[in-house]
């Protein structure tokens, strides 16, 4: 398995396919929050933090994401991870200056994983001091050491599945999180302090699912859900709360994935992690998902009513500068998570 030294750090950009620029300029900037700063007659760039660049869009005429920019931390961990690649028979290629330029990184190498999804490795990631202007008033994505957010990749069959878990756990050093099996299955992998950087879930079909943004306030999420109301069939899955603590809402790009935006997502110990079985499903509540078929959106929705029926509970996870304590107590709620039954 590869070493935590030279496994990857974080996602750190991605690249989209799209058929036109115009709508990804709108979706992007009006209701992501994105900063627009790029574009030529193909290409349209975003930044999202202090990164020149996150999200680059190509107007090559497909759809889904073309590529993922994976960070490593140095020019001896990009080595040690091209050596141990091809030592494991994967074919590895040195990035071009001209492509690490195009990219906005130091230097980089780029491989297929086993379904054919192009991944860049790259190490020196270019940022600026030019403040971050987002595309409408939000108040910020949640990234730095943790990355863009995750991404999630639709899988056909088990066997494909176990080909990728093999490929990103014990050839990438990716770390299994959590999984569970109903409504559909799903893996949870991490590589920083974030629940989860990568994600597969056995659809029947492989594809990109979704990529996950995550925003620093939560109103920055209700407002971007109201927005995402507003246009008919921009909504993917409506505003709900994952067992991973984030509370979130779906939306479908101009590229045919989608993009989940939430709040509030659960953080790790990466070193004591213990990987385990969520047997409570996908979400405490809500997040009624319109890609789902109606049975499985039937067990979907029996678990979260069994979730209900059980007290379900988890605390809102917060980052300095989010909240503010209110006064007050509540007896009943205090004898509750003093029996532990809020915790459950």
């Amino acid at each position: 398995m590869m070493t935590r030294a030279v496994a990857p750090q974080a996602l750190g950009y991605i690249g989209v396919r799209a058929k036109a620029l115009d709508d990804w300029a709108s979706y992007g900037a009006g209701l992501l929050g994105l900063q627009r700063v790029d574009q030529s007659c193909s290409t349209i760039a975003f930044r999202m933090d202090d990164h020149k660049q996150r999200v680059v869009v190509h107007a090559d005429g497909g759809e889904g994401i073309g590529f993922f920019g994976w960070e490593v931390a140095d020019a001896t961990s990009l080595e040690a991870l091209a050596a141990h690649l091809d030592n494991g028979g994967i074919t590895v290629a040195h990035g071009s200056r001209a492509l690490a330029d195009e990219r906005h990184v130091t230097d980089l190498i780029v491989l297929s994983d086993p379904v054919g999804n192009r991944l860049e490795f790259f190490h020196g990631a270019q940022t600026t001091t030019e403040a971050f202007r987002p595309g409408r008033c939000i108040s910020g994505f949640r990234t730095g050491p943790l990355g863009l957010g995750h991404v999630v990749l639709n899988v056909d069959r088990p066997d494909t599945l176990a080909r990728l878990m093999a490929f990103y756990r014990d050839m990438l050093g990716f770390r299994l999180t959590d999984y569970y099996s109903e409504p559909f299955i799903a893996r949870f992998l991490h590589v920083n302090p974030r629940h989860h950087s990568l994600a597969f879930i056995q659809t029947g079909k492989n594809a990109v699912h979704h990529v996950m943004m995550e925003l620093f306030s939560f109103d920055d999420v209700g407002q971007g859900y109201d927005l995402a109301l507003a246009e008919e069939g921009r909504l993917a899955v409506t505003l709900g709360r994952h067992t991973d603590f984030i509370t979130s809402f779906y939306t479908w790009t101009p590229s045919s994935f989608m993009v989940e935006y939430g709040w509030g997502a659960r953080t790790i110990d990466v070193e004591h992690w213990q990987a385990y079985e969520r047997k409570e499903g996908p979400s405490l509540w809500g997040h009624d998902r319109r890609w789902l078929s109606a049975a499985d959106n039937a067990k979907a929705r029996a678990q979260r009513l069994a979730n209900a029926a059980d007290g379900y509970r988890r605390p809102v996870q917060v980052i300095e500068g989010n909240y503010q304590l209110m006064p007050g107590i509540c007896p009943w709620w205090d004898s509750l998570t003093s029996r532990g039954g809020a915790q459950k």
